[in-house]
């Protein structure tokens, strides 16, 4: 992670879970790290977590990321302030649970696109331009799921609806993110992380509700998820991990 020290990395969803264990960790490898949420309350406390010496460089940023002029306005002052960005986590998603076969299901399906799949495009698209300009070695990562590479739970949870196609999206996104910045001819990285079950506030419903439905089940930390985002950065310039999955050992999907 010494290639990044003194660096800018931005990591939406910070104020929670993968975000806030993401953003806390990149502050102790050396980065200045601005951390994108609608509770921007929430990143401000994650500094009590950090070192004295450590937490001016956590700076918190208010922005849905499913509203393409809040990503414009925020990624244009992070740039300007903050001397370009080098690093993008796009971390944040959520899951609403409805069947896709249901009436009046229209706006928890946009929700979901919104935020997981051209919240990640804006983002990215927006963190480009940036890196772009600055013409610096580069890392966007894509926090994924298991659920864009197979539909799970099918048996035991009720519907996630839209969840698992769009992170099929983030997948193939990824990608083609992977030949655009070959075209671009700037050394800028993407990597998809895809996480097994990690103990978030991601499900909407009460954590014991999650285990009457699911069955008690090996389940990731969020800090397991930001150690392995740590080791993908921490790669050296000609290596790039293109997709790295996540399990908590015994996991049975």
């Amino acid at each position: 992670m010494e290639q990044w020290r003194d660096r800018t990395a931005v990591v939406t969803g910070a104020s929670s879970g993968i975000g806030a264990a993401i953003a806390k960790d990149l502050v102790k490898a050396g980065m200045i790290v601005i951390g994108l949420a609608r509770r921007v309350e929430r990143i401000e406390a994650l500094k009590k977590d950090l070192p004295p010496n450590l937490q001016g460089n956590l700076h918190a940023v208010k922005c849905d990321v499913s509203k393409e002029e809040e990503i414009i306005k925020a990624f244009t002052s992070i740039d300007q302030k903050f001397n370009g960005i080098d690093v993008l986590i796009n971390n944040a998603g959520i899951l609403r649970l409805l069947d896709l076969i249901k009436s009046d299901n229209s706006i928890p399906i946009r929700e979901v696109i919104d935020t997981n799949v051209f919240g990640l495009v804006f983002c990215t698209r927006e963190a480009y331009k940036s890196m772009e300009k600055h013409g610096r070695n580069s890392h966007v990562v894509h926090i994924n799921s298991i659920a864009g590479h197979a539909v799970p739970f099918h048996h035991t949870m009720p519907s996630t609806n839209i969840y698992s196609p769009s992170k099929f999206a983030v997948t193939a996104i990824t990608e083609i993110h992977r030949q655009e910045f070959i075209r671009s001819k700037h050394h800028i990285k993407v990597t998809s992380v895809s996480p097994g079950a990690v103990k978030t506030e991601i499900f909407p419903m009460d954590p014991k509700e999650v285990e009457s439905k699911m069955g008690k089940m090996p389940i990731l930390e969020s800090e397991d998820v930001s150690a392995s985002v740590l080791h993908v950065l921490g790669t050296p310039p000609h290596v790039q991990i293109h997709e790295l999955t996540i399990k908590p050992f015994g996991e049975a999907f």
